[in-house]
């Protein structure tokens, strides 16, 4: 008599734990989504840069293109860590200071690229192919950070915060690559492009650092 009731009960208490376990799957879902999204996006946009600026001989499409590529390493290590639950703290640190070290390479490019184009007088050439790539990461790019930060925040996952900052840094090298073909064309500042990504050096270089000592938060705005 009891036997059955007790089964009714044993139900009730087995239903109350898998709505939480469901919910932090869910959220690791989307982050796979978002990391999926990221390397699709960035080897397309890689891919597009990289012609366009040799075919038109811009150093700057070309190096954009590279920056894309790095960024993909970001996502590829996050997808990593997404993909098992063993050894999830380890996965965690480890990610984190990978994704570090994808920022100090970023941090690299980005000083040699905008240096050498300061030396060399580099113009940024008037693509409309070119304008055409910056302003499509420019809208793209913050909604993707933003629904990061929110997996971030889920998952309590610094190495997901800290591979939305790089793709807020693609947001940032877009806006900067775009206003720099604007200014060249409008005003003849040929400099504006390299002197803004120089400019963010010593940012994108603080996120490196931090997250290679496993200093970085979770604690962001939407």
């Amino acid at each position: 008599m009891r036997g059955p009731l007790m089964h009714g009960e044993t139900n009730q208490v087995a239903d109350t734990h898998p709505p939480v376990r469901t919910r932090r799957e869910q959220a690791i879902l989307r982050g796979r989504r978002l990391e999926y999204i990221t390397l699709g996006w960035n080897s397309l946009e890689a891919m597009a840069a990289i012609v366009a600026g040799v075919l038109a001989g811009s150093i700057a499409l070309v190096g954009f293109g590279i920056d894309s590529i790095i960024e993909c390493s970001s996502g590829a290590v996050l997808l990593w860590r997404l993909t098992s639950k063993r050894d999830g703290e380890h996965r965690e640190r480890l990610a984190l200071r990978l994704v570090g070290v994808s920022f100090l390479l970023l941090v690299g490019y980005i000083a040699f690229d905008a240096i050498t184009s300061l030396i060399r007088r580099e113009l940024p050439e008037k693509t409309p192919t070119g304008i055409f790539i910056a302003i499509a990461s420019l809208i793209a790019m913050p909604m993707l950070a933003r629904a990061k930060r929110r997996v971030a925040r889920e998952l309590n996952s610094g190495a997901m915060q800290a591979d939305s900052r790089q793709t807020d840094i693609c947001a940032y090298l877009s806006g900067i690559l775009l206003a720099g073909l604007l200014l060249n064309a409008l005003f003849g500042w040929w400099w504006a492009d390299p002197v803004g990504a120089l400019g963010m050096v010593p940012l994108i270089a603080r996120e490196g650092v931090e997250a290679l000592r496993g200093k970085t938060c979770c604690e962001c705005t939407t």
